[in-house]
């Protein structure tokens, strides 16, 4: 990582906006104390205070906003189950602090977490402690027994027979929570620790033992308290749901981001719509990042991979809010697969659709969480006045898009907040 210097420019870079369908004429971008003052297409001047400044000349590179992953686990991410279900949680730490630097390093300078005890990671990055990307952090997972969230051994059956809460509990990683004064405690409890959006399991799972996929989890009043506890932070609820039954019913109670979906039909995606609510599913096909399952789940794997085309049909059919979020759980070669699973959207979309996607879209879906965002200000734009997250490129991704499922080779500048955590041109 490079220290932070008042001013860095970028001379002679082509501009991916985030927002555009193509790259800009060869300008000069300048970075001012950790934000973008100046994008220009004429040659920006010296620096008339005498303040310190680094200069990158890029060459006709492509200069862009950093990507943003709208789910993402960072303390679940490259850890098996087994192991994150016994380990001390030093040790789970430990490993999420590796990885965030990362996936700092693959590009992604800011991700919305799903669902995590990542709070302490949080504070650890935004004091400079360790590099890594901006956290949105939802905090533990509410989930209602027998629930997505609910990991527990069976021996630890009834609630309390062993005087305490589970393990997957006590470490943070979800709250098992029924009936409306429950739900509103856990809720409440993630706001207090720094929540930025409330997760919930509204449906059933693959990753999990106990619930088949077809299942609705929580009644509307549950799901409604979730959301009037999450409102009065002014923030919002997102839920994990796989089915039209649950995605509907988390529409009715006020939901705004469904997370998965792909069962979804499309009288459920208008509701999506009708709602203007957000929708990230992910491009989960039966290819060389299928994920390793238990054998009891094979069978639910299966149904989501088949649903994953019309799910997105569906999508760009409809016109609704999508956003794009990766999901990488319990394992560590998929997670350096993130942005080839980003890459993978061009299937259904164009490359400047994809990019924008993964950096003005999700930086909206980010924004909702209004006056809990731990970092107001523009992201996922190359614009005066936005917050100074970029990548330059060897190469146009608007062209070719799989620059960015290399990042080691590919990627010869990131910075975050102003500050460059790669520099492979001087």
């Amino acid at each position: 990582m490079t220290a932070a210097t008042n001013e860095t420019l970028f001379r002679n870079v082509r501009v991916f906006d985030g927002t555009s369908a193509q790259v800009s004429d060869p300008s000069d971008v300048l970075v001012r104390d950790g934000v973008i003052e100046v994008v220009s297409r004429s040659p920006v001047a010296a620096a008339a205070d005498g303040a310190p400044r680094v200069e990158l000349d890029g060459g006709g590179r492509v200069l862009m906003p950093g990507l943003i992953d709208a789910h993402w686990h960072s303390m679940f991410a490259t850890l098996p189950l087994q192991a994150l279900m016994t380990a001390d949680v030093g040790y789970v730490n430990i490993l999420a602090a590796r990885e965030a630097e990362a996936t700092l390093q693959r590009g992604f300078t800011t991700v919305r977490e799903a669902g995590g005890p990542v709070f302490g990671l949080k504070r650890a990055v935004d004091a400079g402690l360790v590099p890594g990307p901006r956290i949105y952090p939802a905090g533990a997972m509410i989930s209602q027994t027998s629930g997505h969230g609910d990991f527990r051994f069976p021996f630890e059956l009834p609630r309390g027979v062993c005087g305490h809460l589970a393990h997957i509990e006590r470490i943070g990683a979800c709250v098992i929570a029924d009936g409306v004064p429950e739900v509103l405690r856990g809720v409440r409890e993630q706001l207090r620790l720094g929540a930025t959006q409330i997760k919930v399991m509204a449906g059933g799972g693959v990753s999990s033992s106990y619930d088949p996929i077809d299942v609705t989890q929580y009644t509307e009043a549950e799901l409604r308290s979730a959301v009037d506890a999450a409102s009065d932070w002014g923030t919002y609820v997102m839920v994990h749901a796989y089915t039209p039954a649950a995605v509907q019913r988390a529409l009715r109670a006020g939901v705004r981001s469904i997370e998965h979906g792909h069962l979804l039909d499309s009288e459920t995606v208008a509701m999506i719509a009708e709602h203007d609510a957000w929708w990230c599913p992910q491009p989960f096909l039966d290819d060389e990042d299928k994920v390793t399952v238990p054998p009891t789940s094979e069978w639910k794997l299966e149904r989501i991979l088949e649903g994953t085309e019309r799910a997105y049909g569906l999508a760009r059919q409809h016109g609704i809010n999508l956003a794009w979020g990766s999901d990488t759980l319990f394992d560590a070669r998929l997670a350096t697969r993130q942005g080839a699973q980003l890459t993978k959207l061009t299937r259904w979309f164009g490359a400047a659709e994809v990019l924008t996607l993964a950096t003005s879209a999700n930086a909206q879906l980010c924004a909702l969480s209004g006056e809990r965002n731990p970092y107001p200000g523009v992201l996922g734009e190359v614009r005066s006045g936005a917050i100074a997250d970029l990548l330059l490129v060897d190469g146009d991704p608007v062209a070719d898009i799989d620059l960015l499922a290399d990042p080691v080779a590919n990627l010869v500048a990131i910075m975050k907040g102003g500050v460059l955590h790669k520099n492979t041109l001087t």
